[in-house]
């Protein structure tokens, strides 16, 4: 972006979201100066860097929702919004996948998507290296895949380092977390010792000296704390679900263990732990584990006492 003239013979420029600031003399400042606060250029120029980052955010956060949620994106619309800066940093080198006339992923003819344009399509770059056109005449709608359904991840990670990929969203190198082998069965003692066949308690007994701190962590993390519990939203195989892991319901300041992750369905029945597919459970164990990794960790010499 160009350089706007302001008072005082400075000028300032937009430099991605960063508002930059040159004195009479062209020297580039370290920071606008204080004297400048509220004149009218710089706060414009300021509103417009708070809007671009609100953007940058919200087309991540959408790209997001897509891939958690398996929601098939038409082509026509990746191309509309392909010129934006923001939707091209949140969509680049991510590996995106036809739809099939049965809804399902063609992982087959997936690639890493590198142009999108309304007439051609989208451009990729598929598993054999190759730069290919997937047409927009014949593939209508795509799939941004959640890592846990792509075969070979660790090769295909190895590939995208090759490759140089560096994804705006996380895609590839998001963690996944499998269900175990006989994870509800109720005699099998899979569900983290003790729970039952639609309880995961991997992630129970976290202690927080305080609920809020708990809850607070599930909110910066982009969760919604409902209930007591912490709640992820969830899309499979058209099915909607949630994911819910217990923080407490008590006072805000009072001490607090976590508890047990469930899953639900639309009408709040709670899933048997063999009912949930593999992007509810890596999304749900996601979120469980990312709040617990905030609990109190007593060391050592606590524990002993």
């Amino acid at each position: 972006m160009g350089w706007i003239e302001t008072t005082g013979g400075y000028a300032i420029a937009l430099d991605g979201t960063r508002v930059l600031c040159r004195n009479a003399a062209g020297r580039t400042l370290k920071q606008v100066p204080p004297k400048l606060k509220d004149d009218a250029e710089v706060v414009r120029l300021r509103q417009l860097a708070e809007w671009l980052e609100r953007h940058e955010r919200e087309c991540r956060e959408q790209v997001d929702t897509w891939l958690v949620r398996s929601l098939p994106v038409p082509v026509a619309l990746l191309a509309r919004v392909w010129p934006d800066p923001a939707w091209q940093s949140a969509l680049r080198d991510l590996v995106v996948a036809p739809v099939a006339a049965d809804d399902s992923a063609e992982t087959g003819r997936a690639g890493f998507l590198r142009n999108a344009d309304p007439a051609r399509g989208l451009g990729i770059v598929d598993l054999d290296g190759d730069s290919v056109w997937l047409d927009a005449a014949e593939v209508e709608t795509v799939l941004i895949p959640h890592p846990v359904l792509l075969e070979d991840l660790a090769e295909l990670r190895e590939f995208a380092a090759e490759l140089g990929v560096e994804q705006g969203a996380e895609q590839l190198f998001r963690e996944v977390w499998r269900r175990p082998e006989g994870a509800g069965d109720v005699t099998g003692g899979a569900s983290g010792g003790g729970g039952t066949a639609q309880d995961w308690r991997a992630y129970a007994d976290g202690k927080f000296a305080q609920l809020r701190h708990a809850t607070a962590r599930a909110v910066s993390l982009g969760y919604r704390v409902r209930g007591g519990h912490a709640v992820c939203p969830l899309v499979e195989n058209g099915r909607q679900l949630e994911a819910a892991y217990w923080l407490g319901d008590d006072y805000p300041e009072s001490e607090t263990l976590t508890g047990s992750l469930e899953w639900r369905d639309k009408a709040g029945r709670r899933l048997p732990l063999v009912e949930v597919g593999p992007v509810a459970w890596s999304e749900g164990e996601r979120m469980a584990a990312l709040v617990y990794a905030g609990r109190v960790v007593e060391s050592d010499e606590e524990k002993a006492l």
